[in-house]
């Protein structure tokens, strides 16, 4: 395989999870320049999750990419920093690895800065650190890293940023990271992390040895009703977004926050019982969210 071919398969590799996400990434009737710049950011974004998830390639091409020696190509932190060396590249050079030189043109044109991508980049490398999250602010302030960032991006390409989009942008993007959350109890604790608040779970009498049940018990489906709820009014705090912008933007904001309204009600409909998979929402409650969501119902 060539260096070309090697550099498209890393692309594609990870471009194509887009389809997997609980919103849409880059929806056909958005302007083609808009679509470019936000698989450019998607590709990034995913990228950076992956290389803290272990959920890269096999094979090592990424690392080779990064300039990563192979004795250290299965290091989530040694990865990361040369992600992190090779986004500087982004700004004053020329990045090494496929997907960064994908996002140099999209940074220039919108004139994006380094902040949000190293947000990111940060909350993967706490994800290496920290495993267990005490309170619900300190969740949240793991959020601000992990997902705002991407409302934040989507943003500044489309150029409609304001203090006020950005906080309601925020919120949507943190319910959003809290459903996912859910969704991925089992998966994060194979992993052996817990995104579950622990004043939460104590709350509710939950122990770390329920999560790891087949199927959940009733205090762990009390636990997982209750962080619904809060990412669900975090959804409602955020709609506002939408009505606040026009045209095929405003259609891709909704989508954003019916993604995660629709998979808050397939949770419920799961009796809030995430541990057997994830709970996914079908397109024709999709469609519904987002027409309820276009015409700022609850």
């Amino acid at each position: 395989m060539t260096g070309t071919d090697t550099a498209t398969a890393l692309e594609r590799a990870t471009l194509d999870k887009a389809a997997r996400e609980n919103f849409p990434v880059a929806p056909f009737f958005l302007p083609r320049a808009w679509r470019t710049d936000l698989m450019a950011v998607y590709g990034f974004a995913r990228l950076v999750d992956d290389i803290g998830d272990g959920d890269l390639v096999p094979g090592g091409a990424d690392a080779r990419a990064l300039g990563v020696p192979a004795e250290r190509a299965d290091d989530p932190l040694a990865l990361l920093d040369a992600f992190e060396t090779d986004l500087g590249r982004v700004f004053d050079g020329t990045p090494h690895h496929p997907l960064l030189r994908r996002l140099q043109p999209t940074v220039r044109r919108r004139g994006l800065t380094p902040e949000p991508f190293l947000g990111l980049i940060a909350a993967n490398r706490q994800d290496q650190l920290v495993t267990r999250y005490e309170t619900y602010d300190d969740l949240l302030a793991y959020c601000e890293l992990s997902a705002n960032p991407v409302g934040r991006l989507v943003l500044a390409v489309t150029g409609t940023a304001t203090p006020e989009r950005i906080r309601r942008s925020d919120a949507v993007c943190t319910a959003l990271q809290i459903v996912e959350h859910l969704q991925d109890v089992a998966e994060d604790l194979g992993r052996d992390r817990i995104y579950l608040p622990a004043q939460d779970m104590k709350r509710f009498h939950v122990q770390e040895s329920d999560l790891a049940a087949p199927s959940a018990g009733a205090s762990v489906r009390a636990l997982v009703a209750f962080e619904a709820r809060r990412a669900r009014d975090l959804l409602n705090e955020g709609a506002p977004l939408v009505g606040s912008v026009h045209g095929r933007l405003k259609l891709l904001l909704a989508g954003f926050v019916a993604g995660g309204k629709a998979a808050v009600r397939a949770i419920a409909a799961a009796d809030h019982d995430v541990l057997p998979g994830p709970p996914k929402p079908g397109k024709l409650q999709l469609l519904r969210e987002a027409g309820t969501t276009l015409r700022g119902e609850g």
